[in-house]
């Protein structure tokens, strides 16, 4: 799979509109990929194995997305072969009044994944361009109101872009995914989840009033994703009409960028080989 063609440039002037949200690579069925999504899933929990022995690299997952577009069942798809005891999964709500009273990225940096761990973000410090962005609600965030003017966005893509750039030079590998859906399977979406009773719960009158926003948010995306897409935290433009092939791209996507990682399992020196051997022997002779 051509992995390249999803991501967002660093440098590059984004057209969301131009990458298809039905596209399905040279794949014509979700039985045809979910053969390969398993293998990726296998090969992600040895990596994931790898990872987590040498404690020297953390992953973070984040994701981002218009209502419906998938991202909780691609979490639940792409990541049920992991280890529990070495994944974080985080999902960001409105900010409390405790959160309100500190820094946006506090919350951020509270639910960071410790070395060798992977984290998930199911929305996250992103809300602050996209959702405060589209409904001005940036005069909730306590800011001192000399520091709120017309660059406020660019300065906050800043602010992100440097924070991310600590992350990276301090051992987190940071890959970012906005699943891209269209307007038309949001809404055939929405339909299923008031129609099927199994999935009344999903539905508010909420994503009905957040869709009159879709042009906004489709626009505040664009420029968060072609301002912090950077070698060190990129962006990855998911098409996700077709689920099945979201969650392959996503696994297809984490298991090439863990290869590249090359984790590995901690060598022993001399001393902790004889131990080794020592302990071999005991166990040997205890009857």
């Amino acid at each position: 799979m051509k992995i390249e063609k999803y991501l967002a440039h660093q440098h590059s002037k984004l057209k969301i509109s131009e990458f298809n949200t039905d596209d399905t690579d040279e794949f014509k069925s979700k039985n045809e990929a979910a053969e390969i999504l398993e293998k990726n899933i296998k090969k992600m929990s040895e990596l994931q194995d790898k990872l987590y022995a040498q404690d020297k690299f953390s992953l973070l997952l984040i994701f981002q997305a218009m209502d419906a577009a998938g991202k909780d069942g691609t979490i639940k798809h792409v990541m049920n072969g992991l280890n529990p005891q070495g994944t974080q999964v985080y999902s960001f709500k409105q900010p409390s009044a405790e959160e309100l009273d500190h820094g946006y990225l506090w919350r951020i940096n509270k639910a960071l994944p410790e070395r060798g761990r992977i984290g998930i973000f199911n929305r996250s410090h992103y809300e602050e361009v996209l959702i405060v962005r589209v409904h001005n609600l940036i005069a909730l965030s306590k800011l001192p109101e000399k520091f709120i003017d017309k660059k406020i966005w660019q300065k906050r893509f800043e602010q992100i872009t440097n924070f991310e750039k600590y992350l990276y030079e301090n051992g987190t590998l940071i890959l970012k995914f906005f699943l891209h859906i269209s307007k038309e399977e949001q809404k055939k979406r929405f339909l299923e989840r008031i129609d099927d009773p199994a999935k009344n719960w999903k539905f508010s009158m909420g994503d009905i009033e957040e869709r009159k926003y879709w042009n906004d948010y489709q626009q505040c995306y664009q420029e968060a994703i072609e301002a912090t897409s950077k070698h060190y935290a990129p962006w990855f433009i998911i098409p996700a009409d077709k689920k099945w092939f979201a969650r392959l791209l996503v696994s297809e996507i984490i298991v090439d960028q863990l290869n590249k990682l090359n984790p590995e399992y901690p060598k022993l020196n001399q001393e902790q080989l004889s131990e080794l051997n020592k302990a071999k022997e005991i166990l040997a002779a205890d009857k």
